[in-house]
């Protein structure tokens, strides 16, 4: 059996450059000067009002977007910190790059062609795109390659890349809606017929996705190279600058879509627009529920080895009764161990796409320390949180069905009958004789009562009250003690032994 390599004793010290505490300082120090940069830009083309008006009309789509990519992201939710740089690079360093980029370049081009007009028509339809959609790929660049633990799939790219865009939109909308308010002071025009209600309109209440639209193309194609083995290198390189070359398009059509005539908008809008947001929120929707099935299929094998209870992998693979546990652990014990159940929600998802991500060849060579990581922290909050998960097992578990009028009398031998428990394998109830469910056998799992297996004939079992009390409730005799480590990469496909 292969094992996991010792430690080495005395690890070399990384130059100064390469410690964490160095890399955030000069990160923050970047991003807090961009802030500055860009809110003393933004005030002098706006004035103090219009940027005030402008901030306070801007934020308005903003939680609503974060909550909603928040969402997306529940299955394994990646943590706050990539989220805030995430906004703040959008906000802060996309936005003072494309404002200088795109100035510079369109009076270029103004000055060389001599045509203001058609300078300004090109930089909106072609540099602009090119200079935004880059300037927005390089935070999901930076999070892919520097935070790799957290970049596994489909739904990381897009979170990611919606919220760097979320925040680009921010500054973006400060700045227009400045203007706007700006123009209806020296016109005179207020009310719905002002320029700023117009903009408001547009740019908030119409098309509030259309820069998170554009900036997700670039997000999945880092999420699929994430999902590409390691051998294909082509492929995990193309895949993203493929992303990025139809974002650019997106926003190039978009941007463009004045110049298509009178209804040229609303026919971009209409035809092209609402359909691709509602396709790739299909998507995105459709790529949850495969995780939320890979959770269900790879936890199994932690189960066998006796670091999860046998009822774990159908709770942690439904959002529903993952949430009934956190308000359970939250009403009976309070917010921290709420938050406890949520991080073992959480590091045993990462747990699952670890496993298959070894079982498909795609893991790299610290996935035995990785998976040593996630087990221990598993087992540091399995006090509180497995009574919680117990508890919604329960309140999610199928009702019981009776059997049929004929099948499964006492003392019949041929009836046939269902047992409801937490089925990854078959086994026989007591005195039952084709019940299926966790089973008193060997070969099979005895759950805590009441979810045995229900043989044909027999009715369910009443189940006790459960403890109002928050106390953690008996592992069985298998989980008391640390189970062994599973076997170690690279033969991650193997079953995981039993405890010894």
């Amino acid at each position: 059996m292969a094992t996991c390599p010792p430690y080495p004793t005395n690890p070399p010290r990384p130059h100064w450059w390469q410690r964490g505490w160095v890399r955030y300082g000069a990160l923050t120090t970047l991003l807090a000067i961009s802030g500055l940069v860009i809110l003393a830009l933004v005030r002098e083309q706006t004035g103090t009002q219009g940027f005030l008006v402008g901030l306070g009309l801007a934020v308005l789509p903003v939680p609503l977007l974060i909550a909603a990519f928040r969402w997306l992201d529940r299955v394994e939710p990646g943590p706050w910190r990539n989220l805030v740089f995430c906004f703040a690079w959008g906000a802060c360093a996309a936005a003072l790059i494309a404002i200088i980029a795109n100035s510079f370049a369109t009076r270029w081009i103004a000055t060389a062609t001599a045509d203001p007009a058609g300078a300004d028509t090109l930089g909106a339809t072609v540099i602009a795109p090119v200079v935004e959609e880059s300037a927005k790929a390089a935070a999901v660049l930076l999070v892919f390659l520097f935070r790799r633990r957290d970049f596994t799939g489909i739904v990381d790219g897009v979170v990611t890349a919606g919220v760097t865009a979320t925040g680009f939109a921010f500054t973006e909308n400060i700045l227009y809606l400045g203007n706007a308010f700006g123009t209806d002071q020296l016109t005179g025009d207020s009310g719905f017929a002002s320029v700023t209600a117009a903009t408001f309109f547009v740019r908030v209440v119409m098309s509030p996705f259309a820069h998170p639209l554009f900036t997700v193309l670039t997000g999945i194609g880092f999420g699929i190279a994430a999902l590409s083995t390691g051998r294909h290198h082509l492929r995990r390189a193309l895949l993203p600058l493929a992303g990025l070359l139809l974002a650019m398009g997106m926003h190039a059509l978009w941007n463009g879509s004045a110049a298509f005539g009178e209804y040229g908008f609303l026919a971009v809008y209409g035809a092209f627009m609402v359909p691709c947001f509602g396709l790739l929120t299909w998507l995105v929707i459709w790529t949850r529920q495969r995780e939320l099935r890979t959770v269900r299929e790879e936890l199994p094998a932690y189960v066998m080895a006796g670091w999860l209870a046998p009822a774990e992998p159908h709770t942690l693979a439904s959002m529903h009764a993952r949430r009934l546990a956190r308000q359970y652990a939250r009403r009976h014990a309070g917010k921290q161990a709420a938050r406890a159940v949520a991080q073992y929600e959480a590091y045993a998802t990462s747990l699952a796409f670890l496993r298959q991500r070894g079982r498909k060849g795609r893991a790299g060579p610290d996935f035995a320390v990785r998976e040593r990581e996630l087990l221990d922290a598993l087992w540091h909050r399995r006090d509180v949180a497995r009574p919680a998960l117990d508890h919604a097992a329960r309140a999610t578990a199928p009702p019981p069905v009776a059997p049929w009028p004929g099948y499964g009398t006492p003392g019949s031998h041929a009836g046939y009958g269902y047992g409801y428990g937490y089925g990854y394998g078959y086994g026989y109830a007591a005195a039952a004789y084709a019940g299926y469910g966790y089973a008193a056998r060997p070969g099979g799992f005895a759950p805590v009562a009441p979810y045995g297996g229900y043989g044909h004939g027999h009715p369910a079992p009443a189940a006790p009250a459960f403890t109002p009390a928050w106390v953690p409730a008996p592992f069985p005799a298998h989980a008391r003690s640390r189970p062994a480590y599973p076997s170690a990469h690279p033969a991650p496909h193997q079953p995981l032994p039993r405890r010894p």
